[in-house]
Parts: structure tokens; C-alpha cells; sequence
């Protein structure tokens, strides 16, 4: 990259005060550590997220004031915590460790809290902290993904049938563009619940949403068609990524609520 990112963590102390202003934007990557099927690696949304959190502060940093928080690592993935190796927080503690975060970053000169979040479980509860944190500290809070999850309005290739929400071709592809040494292709298979992608309301991304554990459809634990995936494709979606944060962040720069 050709600029420094900027990051909270490299500061000394007493620099904090005087380097975050009230016109600061703090980014809160959030990954998870949890099982991605057969082919890809537990990390896969903590590389997914600090990449493209990296990438777009080495970009924006500078011009839009954005400072970058090291990437919460363990967050809430008990729907794969039937899998060894997946590490996991419970809602509450999830929240407790959001609110502490929030109530840390108030004490700065910022006043505005971006979430990069990488793991579309954790989507419900940061919206829900979204509004704790902006009632509690006055903060200006934000959710962004790298991209929109299936179940909430993104898009899927459409071999998947708008089912592939979890390791499938477009996660599987990032990653081989990402760490390809990570990436075991020879054991991806497609794997897709083709009788819920019937259903026009009880289906990921229908009107009518239900509970689920990442092993009530398959096996091997995924949701989607990596075979399909390829490091080409994963280029494009990184740089899509990349701006399309940018652009968000642009917007978050100047947002105060209409007025």
C-alpha cells in the first residue's frame, strides 16, 4: 500500500487528545473465529474484515480523518458451536464487550464509531448496539459489511439460489485472492438447501426469518457453492469492497442525522 494505516494502537498516550478530534471516525473491524466447512480456515472472516478494513483507512485515513481499532476476533458464531475450534461469545457477554469498546472511544475526542463486520451472525446485536451506544455515550454509531450477507438483502452466484450465505463462492473467493495458502479447494462441494430456496417467505432473505445451527442443512458445515470460487472473482469482489467502504465512510464523515 502506498500510505501508513492509520492505527488507534501505534499512537502513544499523549498523542491520543491531540491527534482524535471531534471530526475522528473510529473502525471497528469484527472477524470471528469459526468453522467455514471443509475448504476454508477457521479465520476466514477476521482475514476478510481487518484486509478490508486495512485497505480502505490506508486509502481514506488521512483524508477523512479515520483511525483504525485492532479487529475483534472472537465474537457471536454459536450457530458453529458444534464444531471444534469455533470460539464464541454469548450475546451478553458480546454485548458487555461492545459497550465497554463504546464507552472507551467516548472518552476520546471522536464522536463517531463505525462497525466493519465480518460475520453476518453478529449483524442483530450490533444493531441493537448501534442504538445502546449512541443513548448511553452520544456516539454516532454505523454497521457496514465488506459485503451485504444473502440472508439480509446481499446477493449470491446464482448456482446458489440465493442460499450461499456461508462459505460459498463469493467468501471462498476472497480468500483465495486474500491467503490462497489457507484455502483447501480440493475439498470444496456445493451444498445448498435447495427446498428452502423454494419457499418464497421462510428462506434466507425472505420476509419470515428463523433459527438455525450451521449443521441442520449439511454436514460439512457450509451453506453455498464454493466450487465455483476463483481468486479472479475474489479480486474483484476485495476492490469492490474497498470502495464501497470508502464511499460509506465518506458518507459517515458528514452524517448528522439530516441536519
Amino acid at each position: 500500500m502506498s500510505k501508513s494505516i492509520r492505527r488507534l494502537g501505534d499512537m502513544r498516550g499523549p498523542d491520543v487528545m491531540s491527534k482524535v478530534t471531534s471530526r475522528s471516525i473510529f473502525v471497528q473491524p469484527l472477524g470471528a473465529i469459526e468453522q467455514h466447512g471443509p475448504h476454508l480456515p477457521l479465520n476466514t472472516d477476521e482475514v476478510v474484515a481487518t484486509a478490508v478494513a486495512e485497505a480502505t483507512v490506508a486509502r481514506v485515513g488521512e483524508s477523512l480523518d479515520v483511525w483504525l481499532l485492532p479487529t475483534l476476533t472472537y465474537t457471536k458464531s454459536n450457530e458453529h458451536a458444534w464444531a471444534p475450534g469455533t470460539i464464541w461469545l454469548s450475546a451478553t457477554t458480546m454485548l458487555s464487550v461492545l459497550d465497554d469498546i463504546g464507552k472507551c472511544i467516548a472518552r476520546t475526542n471522536a464522536q463517531k464509531l463505525v462497525f466493519l463486520n465480518g460475520h453476518g451472525g453478529n449483524s442483530a446485536l450490533l444493531n441493537v448496539v448501534n442504538r445502546e451506544l449512541r443513548l448511553n455515550y452520544g456516539l454516532q454509531t454505523f454497521t457496514a459489511h465488506p459485503s451485504m450477507p444473502p440472508d439480509q438483502g446481499g446477493a449470491s452466484a446464482a448456482s446458489e439460489l440465493g442460499m450461499g450465505i456461508h462459505g460459498g463462492t463469493d467468501e471462498t473467493s476472497v480468500m483465495l485472492h486474500l491467503r490462497p495458502d489457507l484455502v483447501d479447494m480440493s475439498k470444496a462441494v456445493r451444498r445448498v438447501p435447495e427446498k428452502i430456496a423454494l419457499n418464497k417467505h421462510v428462506r434466507f432473505g425472505g420476509a419470515v426469518s428463523f433459527g438455525w445451527l450451521s449443521n441442520d442443512f449439511f454436514v460439512e458445515g457450509h451453506i453455498g457453492d464454493p466450487t465455483l470460487a476463483t481468486a479472479e472473482l475474489g479480486a474483484r469482489m476485495f476492490a469492490s469492497a474497498v470502495d464501497n467502504f470508502s464511499e460509506a465512510l465518506a458518507e459517515v464523515s458528514t452524517f448528522n442525522f439530516g441536519k
